[in-house]
């Protein structure tokens, strides 16, 4: 028995080498191919230069790009400025617009997953069901932390969607929300900042215990007069919750897409904060069918000391996916068969 669950990356993971000039685009639809990560998820903002302008032109020639290299984009992600005029926010209606210009778009480069921003209100993305319907683009709202999957925000959105009746309107989980363990990267960017190996330690420990933050973060500041660089780290537990791994299967039909977030990869393949080896197996028991999109936000706590190379990174991470992938698959196979 084979599970649903295929691999991709977001072009976002290679960030530090695009910024740079290290890296085109097609290098990084090129070496996902190379580790059998098909799925290309994109963001025109970054990564289409033309935007928001593409011509029909620019939309073939990346699909053509993807295409030599037996790949496929599987997710567009959106932003929305809401504050282009100082001092106001633009009008609902304006809102609108540029979601629905963005499904348009989606649409165009043959992708049928949009990420939503977490903060679009649940109301603008009901006007902009009907467009989505009519281009067959699923909207999915981001699930980041500090949100998770039963906050008040996020079910919200799935009340529309349940109202409306609509399979075009739903989730899309970011891994970050089941961060099991404080990052070994973060300790050791704030060490370098000034932060007290001890200090370190008890917010290492706080957040290993599941102690809510803002104890910690009084205690950091107030109780042990904490340096700015070990209150900051203490801060860093607001956007560090773990979330029970098995409510994925609740939620799975309402999600088509997933952003595998991860800072870090240890070099035997295995992930040092994030649950994978608790998320995989309920994702292949439940029959999700989707992909997990690789986003490597790791670069941004080492490049003060070492060379980024987000490349071995997402492919540390494909390997451990292959490997739980598997596991599960056979697990869920020997199941079936008893």
């Amino acid at each position: 028995m084979s599970s649903g669950i295929k691999r991709g990356v977001s072009l976002y993971s290679f960030q530090e080498e695009l910024f740079l000039g290290q890296l085109t685009i097609e290098d990084c639809v090129a070496f996902a191919a190379g580790i059998g990560a098909r799925g290309i998820e994109i963001l025109p903002e970054q990564n289409i230069p033309s935007f928001p302008h593409v011509s029909d032109h620019d939309v073939a020639a990346l699909q053509d790009m993807v295409s030599r290299h037996d790949c496929h984009f599987t997710c567009y992600d959106m932003f929305l400025d809401t504050k282009l005029r100082k001092g106001e926010l633009i009008s609902d209606d304006d809102q609108v617009a540029s979601i629905v210009r963005d499904l348009t778009l989606c649409n165009r480069l043959g992708i049928r997953n949009m990420r939503i921003l977490v903060f679009v209100r649940p109301d603008i993305l009901e006007r902009c069901v009907p467009h989505a319907e009519r281009l067959d683009v699923h909207m999915g709202v981001e699930v980041h932390a500090p949100w998770h999957l039963d906050h008040a925000w996020i079910l919200r959105t799935i009340d529309v969607a349940d109202r409306l009746g609509t399979s075009h309107l739903g989730i899309l989980p970011d891994m970050g929300i089941f961060m099991k363990h404080y990052p070994p990267a973060f300790r050791a960017r704030f060490e370098r900042q000034g932060a007290r190996p001890e200090v370190a330690q008890f917010i290492v420990d706080q957040h290993e215990a599941k102690i809510m933050c803002e104890y910690t973060i009084f205690d950091v500041a107030v109780t042990m007069k904490g340096n700015p660089a070990e209150v900051r780290m203490a801060e860093t537990l607001r956007h560090a919750p773990y979330a029970n791994p098995r409510r994925l299967a609740e939620y799975a039909p309402y999600f088509r897409h997933i952003q595998a977030k991860f800072y870090e990869m240890n070099a035997d393949d295995t992930d040092p904060a994030i649950a994978y080896d608790d998320i995989i197996p309920v994702l292949a028991k439940c029959g999700w069918q989707g992909t997990l999109s690789s986003e490597y936000e790791g670069n941004r706590w080492i490049q003060d000391v070492e060379v980024v190379d987000s490349r071995e990174q997402v492919r540390r991470q494909h390997a451990m996916f292959e490997t739980l992938i598997g596991q599960a698959d056979a697990k869920c196979g020997k199941a079936a068969a008893v």
